[in-house]
C-alpha cells in the first residue's frame, strides 16, 4: 500500500514501463520520524530524497535570531533538502517533522545510478525538479509584490487545508509576517 503511493505519485508525471517501476520501487526504504524530529541539519550533506506517506515537514532557515519556513511537506509529497541532494553539498538550513512522520527514502547513489541507467527516470526527476522550481519562483515573486493580506488569501486560496494541518505560529513565518498580524487576518480576512 505504501509503494503504491509512491507509484501514483510517480506516474503522474511519467509513466514508466513495468520493469523501471519496479527496479526504482526496490530502491525506497521505510523510515520513521518522531514530532519536531531534526531529519536534515544545516551544515550537513542530503543523502535522502523523501517520499512523504504520513505526517507533516517544513524546511527552515535560522540567520541571526530569526527564523524562516521556506517550505512545508505533507502526506503525497516528496521531500528533502533538494539543492543539497542533488549538488551533495552542506545544506544551508534545515528539515524537521512537526508530527510524526512515516516515509520512504531512496539514497542518493541510488537515484543516480537509475537516472544514468534509464533516460525516463532521468526525465522523472529533471521534470519534478521543473515543477519544484517554478514553485519557488512564483513563491519569491509573491513575496517580492504582496502585502501580508495577499499573501494570505493566496496561501489560503491555494492550501486551505494547512489552517488545520500545521501551527499558526509556522504559517506567519512562511508567509514573513508576525504571528500578531497572521492572528488578525486570520479573524479579519473572510474568503
Amino acid at each position: 500500500m505504501q509503494i503504491d503511493q509512491l507509484k501514483a505519485a510517480v506516474q503522474a508525471t511519467v509513466q514508466l514501463p513495468p520493469e523501471q517501476w519496479e527496479e526504482l520501487a526496490a530502491c525506497w526504504e521505510p523510515v520513521s520520524y518522531k514530532r519536531k524530529e531534526v531529519v536534515t541539519a544545516a551544515g550537513e550533506v542530503e543523502r535522502y530524497v523523501y517520499f512523504v506517506l504520513e505526517g507533516v515537514q517544513r524546511a527552515f532557515a535560522i540567520e541571526g535570531d530569526r527564523e524562516a519556513t521556506i517550505v512545508f511537506n505533507y502526506t503525497g509529497s516528496f521531500s528533502g533538502v533538494i539543492d543539497s541532494f542533488l549538488l551533495q553539498q552542506p545544506s544551508r538550513y534545515y528539515l524537521e517533522t512537526l508530527t510524526a512522520c512515516r516515509c520512504l527514502r531512496m539514497p542518493y547513489a541510488e537515484l543516480v545510478r537509475l537516472m544514468d541507467k534509464y533516460p525516463l527516470i532521468e526525465r522523472w526527476v529533471r521534470l519534478g525538479t521543473t515543477w519544484a522550481l517554478s514553485g519557488v519562483m512564483e513563491r519569491h515573486i509573491e513575496m517580492l509584490t504582496s502585502n501580508a493580506e495577499q499573501k494570505f488569501r493566496k496561501l489560503l486560496a491555494r492550501s486551505p487545508h494547512v489552517l488545520n494541518l500545521i501551527p499558526h505560529k509556522y504559517l506567519a513565518s512562511y508567509l514573513g509576517i508576525d504571528p500578531a498580524t497572521f492572528s488578525k487576518l486570520l479573524s479579519t480576512v473572510r474568503l
